[in-house]
């Protein structure tokens, strides 16, 4: 079985329903974002996350930022709404580019309607803007399965996996990312072991990677981060399959903290790192990775363990969300278009104009 991260419940009047991702595995508790503040913190304290799930919930956003107006308000003053909500909710995670992709392409949608029908009503401005929302989630959905298909022929028979944080069904509109090539070729009847590693500070692949593998019947055994390179030095490992966050014209991908380094390790073992990501994850206004934002995390999330305090009392945290794994170390890129092999400038432009 393979969960659904978020959906729209309702008309332009509805809500955002999404998995408290927070209380997983211990719960399955549903969310119900009425509001603009109630998914702001939602998306930042990472109830939701996952680059393509926070910018199907971004579009959605939009649509809750015109709940509360009624006939007695402007398209002029909808779209300056739109436009505050679309500030406001960017902010809340500065690194991945699916947010900021989608709210664009809503309030675009928006703003053509109104320049073409300026005379028209409120209501089928809502309109427009909530079937704009649902598009984006559909088209998520339907990248996760095409990426799937794309990438299932890297895993082979027998093969050992190492995949890092969580890119599955929680993280997307559909079946995921990465792990859509797992349930794909798990579909096919390959037989394979995933090994997920915990993923410090907030353990998305022992809580959520291990939750969704399990369910689906993929074989799956969780690992602590430093234990990567050791079970590549064995030969347990044949492939790495990450998601990323935003991904630079030149190929370089950002993920979650502490993916550069099972990427440095997998090219010293000579073992292929993929990367799963729609092509809606590439930034082509961004040349290279130096140059892509680096959110910083609270200091608890590293001090603390649920409500346990691990470290002493006013120690300095550095606690980066993401780092950068240059396109140097990606053996290639798979998207819903197909397989960018050893991602540079030309590839990457070349394989978005399909």
């Amino acid at each position: 079985m393979i969960t659904s991260a978020l959906k729209w419940v309702g008309d332009t009047e509805g809500f955002l329903e999404l998995i408290d991702q927070r209380r997983l595995p211990g719960e399955l508790l549903k969310l119900r974002c009425k509001n603009v503040e109630q998914l702001f913190d939602a998306i930042k304290s990472l109830a939701v996350r996952g680059a393509p799930a926070i910018g199907v919930a971004g579009a959605y956003g939009l649509v809750l930022s015109l709940g509360k107006l009624n006939n007695d308000n402007n398209l002029k003053t909808a779209l300056s709404v739109m436009n505050k909500a679309r500030e406001y909710l960017a902010s809340s995670r500065p690194t991945a580019v699916n947010l900021l992709w989608a709210m664009d392409r809503v309030v675009k949608k928006a703003e053509q309607f109104v320049a073409d029908k300026p005379n028209t009503d409120l209501q089928t401005l809502k309109d427009i803007v909530l079937n704009e929302a649902n598009a984006i989630f559909q088209e998520d959905a339907d990248m996760c399965l095409r990426i799937g298909k794309n990438g299932q022929k890297f895993i082979k028979q027998g093969d050992g996996i190492l995949t890092h944080c969580n890119a599955g069904a929680l993280a997307t509109a559909g079946r995921g990312t990465a792990l859509s090539i797992m349930f794909e070729a798990h579909e096919k009847g390959k037989k394979f072991r995933v090994y997920a590693d915990e993923t410090r500070p907030l353990l998305q692949g022992s809580r959520l990677t291990a939750w969704e593998l399990k369910q689906a019947g993929i074989d799956v055994t969780i690992i602590c981060d430093n234990m990567a390179g050791w079970l590549m030095k064995q030969g347990k490992i044949n492939a790495v399959f990450t998601g990323a966050d935003r991904i630079a014209a030149n190929g370089d991908a950002a993920n979650k903290i502490g993916t550069y380094s099972v990427a440095v390790l997998a090219k010293k073992h000579n073992i292929p790192f993929y990367i799963a990501a729609p092509s809606s994850t590439f930034d082509l206004g961004i040349k290279n990775g130096s140059q892509i934002p680096i959110e910083q995390r609270p200091a608890q999330e590293v001090t603390c363990l649920g409500d346990k305090i691990i470290a002493p009392n006013g120690v300095d945290v550095y606690n980066p969300a993401f780092d950068v794994t240059e396109a140097a170390l990606i053996t290639a890129i798979i998207t819903e278009k197909g397989v960018i092999e050893n991602p540079n400038t030309g590839s990457v432009t070349e394989h978005l104009r399909q």
